[in-house]
């Protein structure tokens, strides 16, 4: 006999979250009103939040100013609708610190805060700078666990420690680190967000959140379907329909393009919001186009 999901700690920031492109003008400046349909499209098929200015928002190559019109511009568009959480990581404490209160200023109701990349430290400063953030920011931070892009991973017993500030109360987890997920789940109340889509389900059967989600940019009812039914007891349903995914999944996060690029690929074709990539990305070439609009047809139309 199934029985219906249930958790005694509300998700903070919702359970089906887009990690939002940001679209841009074919002259490569900030497309604002793409940014607002595109967002508006997301909540009415069933994202509960959008995550702004993270890896595929190609937040290295947006200015801080961008960053801020972006949320205010999104927020305009999904009003209370869904939850705005915006990326404020960077590998300098001081910028870091300057994003999160200008993305509160700005209209954030929490805040993504990657791990300190390039200079690799220690984990007595990861957990410094994540303390400095979330004692200047007023807002509920998710720490964005990713070490394959920063080269220094959260430990465990880092996140552990760092549960216990108030405003710390999530993870987007790309750790591909299956156990160590479990370890902090079963010893905190973070809430556990899936960043790679293939875990989705995988992290919440074991009493993750949910997932922050590149491939939800254009699969997001699909994506969002998964929790649905598990959360109604339908697990074998569930499982069936995170594989119909795989295919398209593979080609967006695992083929040798960033999400980004492959994001904007399939949401141009189809006429959505999304125009260029900036540099140094390269848009995808016409042979990896036509593999993600096949599997992209294939999982929408079958």
């Amino acid at each position: 006999m199934t029985t219906a999901r249930s958790s005694a700690v509300p998700p903070p920031f919702g359970r089906a979250l887009c990690a939002m492109i940001t679209p841009f003008t074919e002259a490569g400046s900030l497309d604002l009103d793409g940014a607002q349909r595109l967002a508006d499209r997301l909540v009415g098929e069933g994202c509960d939040g959008l995550v702004l200015s993270g890896t595929t928002g190609e937040s290295p190559t947006t200015t801080d100013a961008e960053k801020s019109d972006l949320v205010r511009a999104v927020r305009e568009a999904v009003g209370e609708r869904a939850s705005i959480v915006a990326g404020v990581g960077t590998f300098d404490t001081r910028h870091t610190v300057e994003l999160a209160l200008a993305a509160e200023k700005a209209g954030a109701d929490g805040l993504l805060a990657v791990t300190p990349y390039y200079s690799k430290p220690p984990q007595d400063a990861v957990e410094a700078h994540f303390r400095e953030i979330a004692d200047a920011a007023g807002l509920p931070i998710a720490l964005y666990d990713i070490p394959g892009r920063t080269g220094t991973r959260i430990e465990p017993q880092t996140l552990i420690r760092l549960a216990e500030h108030p405003r710390i109360v999530a993870v987007k987890d790309c750790s591909y680190d299956f156990l160590a997920a479990q370890k902090v789940l079963a010893r905190t109340e973070l809430a556990y967000y899936a960043g790679c889509d293939e875990h989705n389900l995988a992290l919440y059967a074991v009493g993750g959140t949910g997932y922050v989600s590149t491939v939800a940019n254009v699969i997001p009812r699909h994506l969002r379907s998964v929790l649905d039914a598990f959360d109604a007891g339908d697990t074998a349903g569930a499982a069936r329909l995170q594989q119909r995914a795989t295919p398209l999944i593979e080609l967006m996060m695992a083929a040798g393009l960033p999400g980004a690029v492959t994001a904007k690929a399939v949401l141009g074709a189809l006429g959505l919001p999304a125009g260029p990539v900036r540099a140094p990305l390269r848009p995808a070439g016409r042979e990896a186009v036509d593999g993600l609009l096949a599997a992209y047809e294939s999982l929408t139309t079958g």
